[in-house]
């Protein structure tokens, strides 16, 4: 028999503008929802536009969107447990889809009616209920699953099981950095074999838009930074060339490279550079814009040369959860997507606030995570 979760668990908590580590309930999964012990959650800068107050989001919070675990529990009542069991060991799909809505049915789960109604603006399940609450009682909302803790309760529409080889703990960022990259390289933009791709921002989705563009087969695959040390990983990771944004026209250079390419990726969100993502584009050419903006920052493009030069412009906030997600893991089992390449840097869970003031100061060079296991991040870091 499994061991049962205990009845508290440790989560970091957003109240006002910083994190604090507390003792809550353990959460209690519903129906179709499982119960994880979570390994790691990767550290993300859409949280950190949450703790900005440049994305509104309901507070208190627990924060946390990108996750790997095993299952502990299924909740009772749960019509169909063929395909995830007890001890599986998973990585969890920022995108929680409900499965049942109308986007849902036609396999859009990037676009789940119920998941940004409930979960982005309510910080709730599809009940309309949080599974988490402060130590009074009171609500306290989760951001996706609220991976910021040590269990969380996730729907198993948004779950996949991992290869046994897979390093629990780096796989966490297939959730996000793996399923937002496989949706903007193989749906969005399209990659194929020997296409010429731009990246304009590699931070920590940016990073890992290499290889997964690598793994879509492009030929020139050039990074665009005006951090020299985030152009020095790119170029580690796979990228063809590099541009320093910081000492040359970003544009001109990347049209002098390779002439325009084909994909163009903004990863930053932001007036300027995605502006600049448009330019590097070869005759019908697609931008695929990833980067979330802060408030309603507003983008100003040049009409004429889109229309006549037959370009697109596409934005991708993910990929397919339930059938995207378990092709990011079998390219991680593969080794064509490999998260422990992608991640720089570890920290605790009661280095949780300070993890994402470090990324805040832009000092994370692709992607850190928050592992669970004091033991195993205190050994790491020596």
């Amino acid at each position: 028999m499994p061991t049962p979760p205990p009845a508290t668990m440790r989560a970091a908590i957003l109240a006002e503008d910083r994190l604090e580590v507390r003792e809550i309930a353990t959460p209690v999964p519903g129906p179709g929802e499982a119960l994880l012990r979570v390994s790691a959650c990767g550290v993300c800068h859409t949280d950190l536009h949450v703790m900005k107050g440049e994305v509104r989001f309901p507070r208190p919070a627990v924060l946390g969107h990108e996750v790997s675990g095993s299952i502990v529990a299924i909740g009772a009542g749960t019509a169909d447990t063929r395909r995830l069991q007890v001890g599986d060991r998973v990585a969890a799909g920022f995108i929680m889809p409900c499965g049942t809505c109308a986007q849902c049915a036609r396999d859009r789960d990037d676009l789940c009616t119920e998941f940004f109604r409930r979960n982005r603006l309510e910080g709730t399940l599809y009940d309309g209920r949080s599974r988490l609450a402060m130590p009074d009682g009171s609500f306290l909302a989760m951001y996706s699953m609220g991976g910021l803790a040590e269990y969380a309760v996730v729907p198993l529409t948004a779950l996949t099981s991992l290869d046994d080889h897979l390093d629990l703990d780096t796989a966490c960022i297939l959730g996000c950095s793996g399923l937002t990259s496989y949706g903007a390289v193989f749906r969005a933009g399209a990659v194929a074999p020997g296409m010429s791709v731009a990246i304009v921002g590699v931070g920590g989705i940016g990073t890992s838009l290499i290889p997964m563009a690598r793994a879509a087969g492009a030929e020139r695959i050039v990074a665009i930074d005006i951090a020299q040390e985030k152009l020095v990983r790119a170029k580690d990771l796979g990228a063809t060339d590099v541009v320093d944004a910081a000492r040359e026209d970003p544009v001109a250079r990347v049209r002098e490279l390779t002439g325009g390419v084909d994909v163009a990726f903004e990863a930053l969100g932001r007036p300027a550079t995605f502006a600049q993502a448009v330019g590097m584009l070869a005759d019908g050419g697609r931008m695929v814009a990833i980067g979330i903006a802060a408030g309603a920052a507003v983008a100003e493009i040049e009409i004429t040369p889109l229309v006549r030069r037959g370009q697109q412009i596409i934005g991708s906030f993910g990929a397919r959860t339930r059938t995207d997600l378990p092709q990011v893991a079998a390219l991680a089992a593969s080794g064509s997507f490999d998260p422990a390449d992608l991640v720089s840097r570890r920290y605790t869970l009661d280095q949780a606030d300070e993890a994402y003031r470090a990324l805040s100061r832009g000092e994370i060079t692709g992607r850190a995570i928050i592992t669970m296991s004091a033991a195993r991040a205190a050994e790491e870091q020596q």
